[in-house]
């Protein structure tokens, strides 16, 4: 079984996260949405509700499952037997800091990166930006899944 990993804090998920999530799909016959924790940083999300999110984001791709890791991706790669990460490329500095991460992560431990364009409709989009327009009142409906606009809405009332 060709697996392959889309790692990322997804706080929140995009649009664009999900458009290289469903593309992953087409090729793989596993993808994991790898949620990674970092617990020096704070998220507007916590872990599991960026996983449930996802859960239900992906529900529609049988292919798809969502876990979280933490510490070196190659390490969780090599425990659940993925061969391969999946990553969407918006911009030249993502391709310049991904190139670095997948060139390490090979010499590390073989670990394939596919580096893949967005699509045009979704390159200006990122998780900060989103939660930032967000904040400020600005409409993002369209940026986002569903229950991400839901989320989104109900943390930035909360907050007033």
């Amino acid at each position: 079984m060709r697996r392959a990993v889309c790692p990322g804090s997804y706080d929140p998920a995009t649009n664009g996260h999900l458009d290289i999530i469903e593309r992953a799909a087409k090729l793989f016959d596993e993808v994991v949405v790898a949620v990674g924790v970092n617990k020096s940083k704070k998220g507007l999300f916590t872990t599991e509700e960026r996983m449930d999110m996802l859960r239900e984001i992906t529900a529609k791709l049988p292919n798809v499952r969502v876990d979280s890791w933490q510490g070196l991706l190659v390490d969780y790669c090599r425990e659940n037997d993925i061969i391969a990460v999946a990553k969407g490329l918006r911009s030249v500095s993502d391709f310049d800091y991904e190139l670095q991460m997948a060139q390490m992560n090979r010499e590390l431990t073989g670990l394939e990166t596919l580096l893949m364009a967005n699509n045009p409709a979704y390159g200006f989009v990122s998780s900060s930006l989103v939660k930032e327009v967000t904040a400020l009142g600005g409409d993002i409906e369209h940026l986002v899944p569903p229950i991400v606009f839901k989320r989104l809405s109900e943390k930035y009332s909360e907050r007033g």
